[in-house]
């Protein structure tokens, strides 16, 4: 019988299968070692539960209908959809190097306008949206009270998110647009209301129902889209199925920070993961992000490698112990991963008890 999961304080029992929606990459850049540490955790959250006897469904979206990704490409002179399929292919490469599992499915979100529009006009039905100027928006002002923010708070991350809280009209600020309509110089396809484009909460919400239905198991990304898309995510999904929690359990992966600063582009403190994979094995890297709390913002060094190399010697070392290994001690690795995904703990266990469970850790942990 399977181990159950906790997360974040919360019991998750699971049959036979887990079904993981990832929020995954707006494809207009390079990858960052922020984008690293969140798909690392997806991926090692899914072969933890393999370990415990659960098969990992997961869905990790491209989005490819974005303002933020058109006007990256604007910038460079190119078409969005040629930017958008080259950096795809740069980021899988990069997931590839660290050893980070391919989803089951990859849904794009430009092969999802249709079920956009679908997800827009049942929206409207249930009074969940209103149209104005050929744009369908999603009445959102008590979204930031369900998860515990001040208006203050939601408005400035609203237009940090692209919210656009000052669009006159919207009948309030924090309503967000399911569809949105035609702009100069933006993609457009025809709706029942006016040309346009997905607004990107709604892009997440068609692909994540499209392939698991009315919810998920667990519902993965950073915790910097906690507000507002993993917010508005959740209740435009509620609204459309009539079915709430959308999510059993949010799986929101601690921010890397750099002197105490979210990585950003505008801050010029990146930290690129290809030169880090170019310096170091994908192991360490693996490593240097895992053996922390998943849930904790860190501040990245290159102080931190050379402990995490060190720990992998130690680690492997202990693997090449010995040939039986008592199934307690396989047991004991499992239950300390089933206990809110405690890697470290796992970690020490697994050196000190060396053999088998060593292994096991090596294996569940993707540093093979």
């Amino acid at each position: 019988m399977p181990l159950p999961l906790t997360l974040a304080g919360r019991r998750i029992a699971l049959l036979d299968r887990a079904r993981i929606y990832a929020c995954g990459i707006t494809p207009y850049d390079v990858t960052h070692l922020g984008h690293a540490a969140t798909f690392v955790w997806v991926d090692t959250l899914g072969r933890v539960l393999r370990t415990l006897g659960v098969e990992p469904i997961v869905c990790r979206n491209v989005t490819d209908v974005d303002d933020v990704l058109v006007e990256a490409a604007r910038r460079s002179g190119s078409r969005y959809d040629d930017l958008a399929a080259f950096q795809e292919f740069q980021f899988e490469g990069d997931m590839a190097a660290l050893n980070v599992r391919a989803p089951d499915y990859q849904p794009r979100a430009h092969r999802y306008v249709e079920p956009v529009i679908r997800l827009a006009q049942a929206l409207l039905d249930a009074d969940a949206a209103y149209e104005r100027g050929g744009s369908v928006y999603f009445r959102g002002e008590g979204v930031a009270r369900s998860v515990g923010l001040d208006t203050e708070t939601a408005l400035r991350l609203a237009a940090e998110y692209g919210g656009r809280p000052d669009d006159p009209a919207k009948e309030h600020p924090l309503d967000v647009a399911v569809w949105q309509a035609s702009e100069e110089g933006y993609p457009a396809w025809d709706s029942p209301w006016a040309p346009g484009r997905p607004g990107w909460h709604a892009e997440c919400v068609a692909m994540a129902l499209s392939v698991f239905g009315i919810g998920v198991d667990f519902h993965a990304g950073g915790a910097d889209l906690r507000y507002p898309h993993h917010a508005y995510h959740a209740a435009m999904a509620e609204k459309f199925t009539g079915t709430a929690p959308y999510a059993r359990a949010w799986f929101q992966i601690g921010k890397v920070t750099v002197d105490g600063a979210k990585m950003a582009k505008s801050a010029g403190n990146l930290v690129m993961l290809e030169p880090l994979l170019a310096a170091h094995p994908a192991a360490v890297i693996r490593l240097m992000i895992l053996d922390r709390p998943w849930a904790r913002d860190w501040d990245y060094t290159p102080d931190l490698l050379a402990p995490a190399a060190e720990r992998l010697d130690k680690l492997h070392t202990a693997a090449g112990r010995g040939i039986h290994t008592p199934d307690e001690d396989l047991a004991q690795i499992r239950r300390l991963l089933a206990e809110d995904l405690d890697v470290p703990a796992a970690l020490d266990a697994g050196i000190a008890l060396g053999g088998g469970a060593a292994r096991l850790l090596v294996t569940t942990l993707g540093l093979a």
